[in-house]
């Protein structure tokens, strides 16, 4: 039945987010197991790495949420689909999920969706339009979080004969393995930050965006510092400000405000994130608002470093509290401060113990493989 298999996954953009790199590794493991891939997108920053021997790769605007588009995108993928011969349409995104779901009705072709985030909704008809992720023959869900505010505010959209499970994101052990990383790399990369390993460095990954939790984090070193009396620890704030210069500045004018700008520095990105957690000691994720899944969280865990992180969302149930991380009250920049100051001032040996906790725990269940042959096992049992 598998080589039969001819799967089209359809996203707007393949950047390096949680979905894209999702799709990109279905997208590759499948012709692993006689399966036919193909991508529709309209183009990202990960294309540039796809094996075209393996996967077949179409540029269309599937971004655009213009309904004009979108009705286009669907006569254009009736016409893939027919052409290629293909068995399933897995979208993972709303608008060109539109597509998807009008493509499917008119070919008879099996619909997979992928929910996730929490895609915010007020009113009626934003709600609709969401919907379409849960209109499908199979919904996947990234996490029990996502799970559970699917069935909340989306179970009058399910029809009788949907399946709908949880596929926990998987990510790459064998590149988040900190034995891989080489010295002088680690020394390259602190040369560049300016920053020495005489204190223990706190690495908070994750674009800049209120909601992230940046200003959490520093009402937090700022209570530590009151606390301890000194500066005890270096601090990376890693991510971009995608355009938000507004609050890139206010980040700024917080830490002048604290005196914190010998201990805080802001670094624009870093290619190679396995590399940035290993020079790390703990690493934070601060959200304010749920994670559906995340990422940050596994890929620390994955290094063998610290992570602390909000009790809300995904976190809850890819850190094991007090073994493989720390989780702290949400939104509360005095339990953060408790954390970080716990986890500061806890011994090497005790530091390592709860590394290897975390990437045991990662390689058992959030590992790329299990995501991966999770999916193409639905696939399976769909089409039967």
């Amino acid at each position: 039945m598998s080589s039969n298999i001819k799967v089209l996954q359809v996203i707007p953009k393949l950047g390096f987010g949680g979905a894209e790199t999702g799709c990109y590794d279905i997208a590759h493991y499948l012709p692993e197991n006689n399966c036919q891939s193909f991508i529709v997108t309209s183009g990202g920053e990960l294309i540039k790495f796809i094996d075209k021997k393996k996967v077949k790769l179409i540029r269309l605007p599937v971004h655009s949420k213009n309904p004009l588009l979108i009705f286009a995108n669907a006569i254009i993928l009736v016409g893939i689909i027919l052409f290629y011969k293909i068995s399933i349409v897995h979208a993972r995104s709303r608008a060109p999920a539109w597509s998807c779901l009008i493509a499917t009705k008119l070919t008879g072709r099996k619909f997979v969706t992928t929910f996730h985030g929490t895609y915010n909704f007020i009113g009626k008809l934003k709600k609709i339009y969401n919907s379409v992720m849960v209109r499908s023959d199979l919904i996947i869900a990234g996490s029990n979080f996502i799970f559970s505010h699917i069935k909340e505010n989306y179970s009058e959209y399910f029809k009788p004969k949907k399946k709908f499970l949880v596929i926990f994101r998987g990510i790459n052990v064998d590149y988040f393995d900190q034995s891989t990383i080489l010295e002088t790399d680690e020394n390259k990369l602190l040369q560049k930050w300016e920053i020495t390993k005489e204190k223990k460095i706190i690495l908070m990954p994750g674009r800049l965006t209120s909601w992230k939790g940046q200003e959490l984090l520093i009402e937090a070193i700022n209570l530590v510092k009151i606390e301890l009396g000194y500066e005890a620890f270096n601090v990376v704030i890693l991510g971009s400000d995608q355009g938000r210069k507004l609050y890139k500045k206010k980040l700024v004018r917080l830490i002048e405000q604290y005196r914190l700008t010998k201990q805080i520095k802001m670094i624009d990105n870093c290619k190679n994130m396995a590399l940035a957690y290993k020079v790390s000691d703990i690493v934070i994720s601060a959200s304010i608002e749920p994670e559906a899944f995340g990422r940050i969280a596994v890929e620390t865990q994955s290094m063998e470093k610290l992570i602390i992180a909000s009790n809300i969302g995904g976190s809850n149930e890819t850190i094991i509290n007090g073994k493989t991380g720390f989780l702290f009250e949400s939104g509360d920049a005095v339990s953060l401060s408790k954390q970080i100051i716990r986890a500061i001032t806890m011994d090497d040996h005790s530091l390592k113990l709860i590394g290897k906790e975390g990437r045991k725990n990662i390689i058992k269940k959030f590992n790329v493989e299990k995501m991966c042959f999770s999916t193409y096992s639905e696939y399976k049992r769909l089409l039967n």
